[in-house]
């Protein structure tokens, strides 16, 4: 379960693990109070992912209501760890309910919400800084701006996006080329064998313009886990997924049998069903990190051991075509099939060769 091997982020020098530690469950406040845990409680999840040689950390002012900053700030200080670990917070929701400048992603509320994610964290500077989510009427070049000034008094190291359009993100990055501003390195989007729409345009929108993906909730919430089995419209076993007031995905049937193929994998690698999920997500195209939480130590090493074996090329295969999500509108004249048939008929055209551009690695 070691997480000793590093690389890029998107288009930067940062160098991250491709196991990133999810602190939405630390503390007890606020919207994910139902699932959080103490300090105490995480202590023994954060020095499990640092001891395994993780570095990637990722919160938002959001998580419970604050304490996941506090409590992570004090952890980090605790371990004397702050300059190993890449520190990742998000700004976007509101800390103010009624003031219509204590929310959303213009300049005032990102300069306001870093700076209190900064006292809560205990340091003067994050290392990789996102807009939490789109709040579809700031002009992005107001966000660009903001973040390249952030860069320039030395209070964030990186930019990145979290759950933004394609064309947002795209825009984003354009203007800060055009305009020689800090560029963004990193996308934060759901991610998983049973939400795959985000490979329509911002996986290859991200490899194309330099944003390595970072993938959260590869497990569905718990749903890959093979724990939960359909009793009308909420699953019933053992998780948040069968509480019914945790509002969330309705599970079609494809998403069920899709559980079938899932395990079958598993068994033939004598892995867990949630390690194949997670290792899948994490060896994706323009993926840099699958973003994974725990609620126990124990847990965590599961999740992290999911990187200690390879998927064979023919059980990869079947995951593919079980999960696919097929192209609807206009992205079907992207398939290859059509392509072939309209676009290039009659000749082969690729991007590439392979082994054009090899793989760069110091070990």
């Amino acid at each position: 379960m070691a997480l000793d091997q590093y690389y890029l982020l998107g288009r930067s020098g940062l160098r991250v693990s491709r196991i990133a530690l999810g602190t939405m469950n630390f503390g007890t406040g606020g919207f994910h109070a139902a699932y959080g845990k103490t300090e105490d409680e995480v202590r023994p999840i954060f020095r499990a992912y640092l001891d395994a040689g993780g570095n990637f950390v990722d919160t938002a002012d959001f998580y419970t209501a604050g304490e996941s900053e506090t409590i992570l700030g004090r952890l980090i200080a605790e371990a004397k760890v702050r300059d190993r670990v890449v520190l990742t917070t998000k700004y976007t929701n509101s800390v103010d309910p009624g003031d219509p400048n204590a929310g959303g992603n213009g300049r005032k509320h990102l300069i306001r919400a870093l700076e209190a994610s900064l006292r809560r964290l205990g340091t003067d500077h994050v290392d990789l800084f996102l807009l939490h989510t789109w709040d579809r009427v700031t002009p992005v070049e107001e966000v660009m701006r903001t973040f390249d000034d952030l860069v320039r008094a030395g209070k964030i190291r990186y930019a990145g996006l979290s759950d933004v359009p394609a064309w947002y993100a795209a825009r984003a990055q354009s203007f800060a080329e055009a305009n020689a501003l800090t560029p963004v390195v990193n996308l934060q989007l759901p991610y998983s064998l049973v939400e795959r729409t985000i490979e329509t345009e911002h996986v290859p929108m991200g490899r194309h313009l330099g944003l390595g993906v970072t993938a959260w909730s590869p497990l569905a919430g718990g749903f890959l886990t093979g724990k939960y089995r359909p009793t009308g419209e909420t699953p019933s076993g053992e998780g948040r997924l069968s509480d019914p007031g945790n509002a969330g995905k309705s599970w079609t049937d494809r998403d069920w049998a899709l559980l079938k193929p899932l395990e079958k994998v598993a068994d033939e690698l004598g892995v867990t069903m949630a390690q194949v999920a997670i290792n899948w997500v994490a060896t994706q195209p323009g993926v840099a990190a699958a973003i994974v939480g725990a609620s126990s130590a124990e847990q965590l090493g599961k999740s992290m051991a999911a990187l200690d074996f390879e998927l064979p090329p023919d059980l990869r295969a079947l995951l593919d075509e079980a999960s696919a999500v097929p192209p609807e509108s206009v992205y079907r004249m992207f398939t290859a099939e059509y392509q072939n048939w309209v676009v290039s008929p009659g000749v082969k055209v690729g991007d590439k060769p392979v082994g054009y551009a090899p793989e760069v690695r110091n070990w």
